[in-house]
């Protein structure tokens, strides 16, 4: 058996969680069956049974507006992802950027559908900020792929909730599969070389947010809830690839006025390499991640397998991952009817955040205590060798039925 991943992320090229899955999925994967990626870039990589490679993208005479340019060029390198030839058993999409792929694969090949969820497109309607129209294409071909689908793969029992809910798949088809961590590479660490070469002051505690700019992470939020923060401790913001020029024009506004009220605030406007990541999570006191919709949220496990505390929003996967009051803390989102992924009251959201962080920062003990928990329940639950067999016996299970019919 043969497994076809299709992916837009794919390392170096990773700037989500949707990547970091892929990574370390297929590379499991690889230790029981031959693998294929094919992503978007310029990949060239062939390792025992895993193979990678990139689709690149010529968009000279490309006249169309420049927010369709990133629907536009999924749907070319869908269709050359299946010109290049299939030979695979089995064709798995991560996010909708690739879903069209394996529409034409399961319709072209005979081969079945399976798809992994990171995120759900309706319950991402600022999205449309980055894409234009090009958003009601994702909606589009997010919902036709789904509902054909042989097997339909949620990273959390919330999101497998709201899938059933949109979406007309059926019950038999779908399932729960977890996402996961490599415990060995993500654990406490000595080196301070990153927190060196980013003015960061290994002596003081920080509070660190990573995560891309956008809408979903809420970083705006929480650059919003410093001011209500005490200033006995750096706030540290690694932080890049802003989803528009308008959330970056937000960013920088959001944190030049945070900066005036107190000194500490360390912005890295990048994307790090994972051995910096790591470091930084190894040091920090407390991490914080504020997302209006999570799926799962990866980072916080990455967090809590450093052993360091979390402060969290209390919405979607992050609810399965982050236990409050023994991993971490979860602060409640109250949302709006007429707007789900908006605080009701930003300022008490704000507030929220920035007292159950203070909390944690007066309280040295019980940081450690969190940490030391979080590490556990990474171990006991999240681990890359499970879920690659969990997903194993899915393929399985679909050759078998379609073997039968």
């Amino acid at each position: 058996m043969k497994v076809l991943l299709l992916t837009n992320e794919y390392p170096p090229s990773t700037y989500g969680g949707a990547g970091v899955h892929v990574e370390y999925l297929s590379r499991e994967l690889a230790k029981l069956m031959p693998v294929e990626v094919r992503c978007f870039g310029d990949q060239r990589v062939r390792s025992g049974n895993l193979t990678v490679r990139g689709f690149q993208l010529d968009m000279a005479g490309w006249n169309c507006p420049k927010a369709l340019r990133s629907t536009l060029g999924a749907v070319r390198r869908c269709i050359d992802f299946n010109a290049a030839g299939i030979d695979a058993q089995i064709v798995h999409c991560h996010t909708w950027y690739t879903h069209w792929g394996g529409i034409l694969a399961r319709k072209n090949y005979g081969i079945p559908l399976v798809i992994t969820v990171h995120s759900l497109e309706p319950l991402r309607p600022w999205k449309r900020e980055q894409l234009g129209g090009g958003y009601d294409f994702s909606l589009w071909v997010e919902k036709t792929a789904l509902e054909m689908a042989d097997a339909v793969i949620a990273v959390s029992n919330e999101t497998r909730a709201d899938i059933a809910r949109l979406f007309m798949v059926k019950k038999e088809r779908l399932h729960v599969i977890y996402n996961g961590i490599d415990l060995d590479e993500y654990r406490p660490v000595k080196s301070k070389d990153a927190l060196r070469k980013f003015g960061i002051d290994s002596e003081k505690p920080y509070l660190l947010f990573v995560g891309r700019i956008t809408r979903q992470k809420g970083i705006i939020h929480l650059v919003r809830a410093i001011e209500f923060m005490d200033k006995n401790f750096q706030v540290v913001l690694c932080a890049g690839a802003p989803d528009t020029p308008e959330i970056a024009r937000e960013m920088k506004r959001a944190v030049e006025q945070a900066r005036r009220a107190r000194d500490g605030i360390i912005w890295i406007d990048q994307m790090l390499d994972k051995p910096s990541v790591i470091q930084l999570y190894s040091h920090a006191a407390v991490f914080s991640c504020p997302s209006i919709y999570e799926p799962f949220g990866i980072i916080n496990l990455e967090a809590m397998a450093c052993e360091t505390a979390v402060v969290a929003s209390k919405v979607g996967g992050i609810k399965e991952v982050v236990v409050d009051g023994e991993t971490g803390f979860l602060v409640p989102l109250a949302q709006m009817k007429e707007s789900p992924f908006e605080p009701t009251h930003p300022e008490k959201f704000a507030r929220d955040l920035a007292a159950k962080i203070n909390e944690l920062m007066r309280d040295e003990k019980l940081r450690a205590r969190f940490g030391k928990a979080g590490r556990l329940r990474a171990e006991k639950k999240f681990s890359w060798h499970a879920i690659a067999r969990e997903t194993k016996s899915l393929y399985q299970s679909l050759i078998a039925k379609k073997a039968a019919a």
